[in-house]
């Protein structure tokens, strides 16, 4: 943890020396000590730079630097990045990326620039990535890299390390070997511990692992992602619709997907986009904030039309006015710890059908008791508060309603905006707030006419 801390304040040392030399109009010096960063830490420092010092930073970046750099960068940056740069650039800036990595820049090009790179490509080339480019992106076919070692079963150990000893340098993250058969359909894994340790007149059949299956290229990336984290995968192989090997998802590629999805869950409970720059411009940022606003405002004037219902009674016992916001603050933080949970679990894949009834029978249950314990202490406050008992029993009663529904709404809303086709990370919160303010502002207002009529 102490080496941590050391490694990322050194880290941030180094940028700081960056920026104020940059700052300072010394270019020389920001392109030594730029072009001395590794391409990662080069990215985040475009990343965490305002707009203006991005462009002259990457015009400062070393030409063999700029691949593997925008490969650092948000899909935004990245998109920003190679508007500005013609045709040749491009395939210049592209040559020697993996097969996944240059599938998803294509994929920020107009169609015309993306036929002229590949037309600039060797035909092995090309055709690697025109497979890549034919799945979706968000699928195990366009995550996955056709760069992969494929053997056959028939062959020695011995033949299999000479094979090996041929390559300049195996491809990165390779744990296992795939093993296909004569059609190249998937048979099983050798994996390198076993291929180093075992007698070399052994034949992979021996010893491959044929208890393991391969990936679907048209599976989903987030079902990918649980499979490597329930197997701890380095690298698994994926087939198409045969069982042909097609290439191979790497644990770098799903540790990508595993962030932009927990990015994507954080970011859209505030209504904005996965993508958001920290450093995008004015008017980039204001219409995509301003969106949500408005339908905030929205929901926050159905809300104060159940207010203005009760206009009369609330100018009548004045104390309501001072009361009302914790009900509806209350109900809106029980829902929200119960929504919380919630999307977590149908994001972990562990709601279903089978156990939705005990989650919402448990949801229930404590919030039942939690409403029952802060309505008396609420109820014990707004006594003494005001001096009037029936305003008391009605803050309590309304506690209780108010609570119980946050509860059941926090569980039953991400299911029914799922079923939707909605994104509950999305619409969940302002489904949820605007039902806690509407239930509790009419359960205590409600009972307020009822007793003070």
């Amino acid at each position: 943890m102490a080496q941590a801390d050391e490694h990322r304040d050194s880290i941030q040392t180094q940028l700081g020396e960056i920026r104020n030399a940059l700052d300072s109009g010394t270019f020389q010096q920001v392109r030594r000590m730029l072009n001395g960063l590794r391409p990662v830490e080069i990215g985040h420092l475009i990343e965490s730079s305002p707009a203006p010092s991005r462009k002259i930073l990457w015009q400062l970046i070393d030409k063999e630097l700029e691949g593997e750099v925008l490969q650092e960068l948000p899909e935004d940056l990245q998109a920003q990045i190679l508007k500005r740069m013609d045709t040749a650039a491009v395939v210049e800036l592209t040559e020697g990326m993996d097969t996944d990595d240059l599938a998803d820049i294509l994929q920020r090009l107009p169609d015309q620039v993306i036929q002229e790179v590949l037309a600039a490509m060797s035909a092995q080339d090309r055709a690697r990535v025109e497979q890549v480019l034919s799945y979706d992106e968000d699928t195990a076919g366009g995550l996955m890299d056709t760069d992969t070692i494929t053997i056959r079963p028939r062959l020695t150990l011995d033949v299999v390390l000479r094979y090996l000893r041929r390559h300049d340098e195996l491809p990165a993250s390779t744990d296992n070997l795939i093993v296909v058969n004569t059609k190249g359909q998937f048979v099983g894994l050798l994996p390198l511990t076993k291929l180093l340790t075992s007698s070399p007149a052994m034949t992979v059949r021996e010893i491959m692992l044929t208890d393991v299956e391969a990936i679907p290229a048209q599976m989903p990336d987030t079902e990918v992602a649980k499979l490597f984290e329930r197997h701890d995968w380095i690298s698994a192989p994926v087939i198409d619709s045969d069982g042909v090997v097609l290439g191979r998802i790497t644990i770098d590629d799903v540790v990508d997907v595993i962030r932009e999805d927990a990015d994507h869950s954080f970011m859209s409970m505030a209504g904005l986009d996965e993508e958001e720059d920290t450093f995008a411009s004015v008017m980039s940022t204001t219409p995509r904030r301003a969106i949500w606003l408005g339908i905030n405002l929205l929901t926050a004037l159905i809300a104060s039309s159940v207010i203005n219902i009760f206009q009369d009674t609330i100018d009548k016992v004045v104390a309501l006015a001072v009361l009302m916001p914790i009900v509806a603050s209350m109900g809106g933080v029980a829902g929200s710890q119960t929504l919380t949970v919630v999307i977590r679990g149908m994001a972990l894949g562990q709601i279903g059908q089978n156990n939705i009834s005990w989650l919402l029978s448990r949801e229930f249950q404590v919030a039942t008791i939690n409403g029952l314990l802060w309505a008396l202490l609420m109820a014990a406050v707004a006594g003494a508060w005001f001096n009037d008992p029936v305003i008391a029993f009605i803050i309590a009663v309304a506690m209780v309603i108010n609570l119980l529904t946050a509860a059941t709404a926090g569980a039953l809303l991400p299911i029914t905006l799922r079923k939707m086709n909605i994104d509950p990370a999305l619409a969940g919160s302002v489904a949820l707030t605007t039902v806690t303010d509407v239930v509790g502002f009419f359960a205590f207002l409600g009972l307020a006419t009822y007793f003070y009529a």
